[in-house]
């Protein structure tokens, strides 16, 4: 299932775009304004400043990882417009996602009036349940098995909402990269996060997923009802590199590093009968770059970078430092 046909060509587009538009609506009906904060490993920012870009009432400041995108990513993050403030942290995305939370709990930025567009924000969960229900739509069958690449859960989560809502299917199969505390979970039944490792499929690097969260209330810290619903795998960067090659020459379909993964992953989950569904997150254009060192596979990238390079490129750098942080968003004014 291809879900990276909006404007930074992955997944969240579709979230992030109706999040800009339904909180730009409420804002001028109430005649208020806002910040969003956001913190990315690599898609969401893409995806929420492009979504948010040139909205009215609102300001996006979007933090990511130093050294830790791709460099369409990093075009797609910095080349937006006047209302979008990209902030380059050195640091992991983990990093980010703790000063974001910071934030919101400050009493100096209350006049901000800051909110998220991460997948924190349940404004992000509720569009991506429409996906889940339109795949059902089309198969009408019950044993369908949603396999998702997961990184900080959102996208699994809004699936496992789709099906408390009443939606009828066996089950999901989520895959991990290196980064496994959730694998963990379902090896032990102890979640403990883990630091971040950095991967081919950057936008998974996450080792404490926020919305696992929301996943463990749904099934009510029940671990044998997680157990009947999920199941985890673990995919490593050889056989993610592996898998692209081998799905690119035998069906001439190029998969990204995320949707490898759960390719990879489908495939350790043959023996049973149900109905695979891959959500493929993005597209390999996104990461051109690593697929051609890593398979020696072309993709041309040149025309989404170029167009992006008529946009003026502008970027803020900080230390994995709250002050810093906190500085520039009291310097805005809208």
């Amino acid at each position: 299932m291809e879900l990276f046909h909006g404007p930074t060509m992955a997944f969240k587009d579709i979230a992030a775009r109706s999040l800009a538009l339904l909180l730009s609506w409420a804002l001028e009906k109430d005649n208020k304004k806002a910040t969003i904060v956001v913190a990315t490993s690599g898609d969401t920012g893409g995806a929420v400043a492009h979504g948010f870009g040139n909205v009215k009432n609102i300001n996006v400041i979007i933090l990511y990882p130093k050294n830790k995108i791709s460099q369409l990513q990093e075009e797609q993050l910095t080349r937006v417009a006047p209302n979008v403030f990209s902030v380059e942290v050195n640091g992991v995305f983990d990093n980010c996602q703790s000063l974001v939370k910071k934030t919101f709990v400050d009493p100096d930025l209350k006049k901000l009036n800051l909110s998220s567009a991460n997948s924190i924000s349940v404004g992000r969960l509720i569009p991506q349940i429409i996906y889940y229900v339109y795949a059902y739509s089309l198969i009408k069958e019950q044993n369908i098995e949603f396999v998702v690449p997961c990184g900080n859960f959102g996208n699994v989560c809004a699936g496992i909402m789709a099906r408390s809502m009443g939606l009828p299917f066996n089950k999901f199969v989520i895959v991990n990269n290196l980064n496994d505390p959730v694998l963990k979970y379902y090896q032990t039944e102890k979640f403990i996060p883990q630091p971040t490792v950095q991967t081919l499929s950057n936008a998974m690097d996450i080792g404490n997923p926020s919305n696992f969260t929301r996943i463990l209330e749904i099934f009510k810290h029940d671990y044998f009802e997680f157990k009947k619903v999920i199941q985890v795998l673990k995919v490593t960067d050889e056989e993610t590199i592996a898998t692209i090659k081998k799905v690119y020459f035998k069906y001439n379909y190029l998969l990204d590093p995320h949707t490898a993964v759960a390719w990879n992953g489908a495939q350790q989950t043959t023996k049973n009968q149900n109905i695979k569904v891959i959500l493929s997150t993005a597209s390999p254009v996104k990461f051109a770059s690593i697929i051609k060192q890593h398979t020696g596979i072309k993709v041309d990238d040149s025309q989404a970078i170029k167009e992006l390079t008529k946009i003026p490129k502008r970027k803020l750098e900080i230390k994995n430092d709250y002050q810093e942080l906190k500085k520039i968003l009291l310097s805005l004014s809208i």
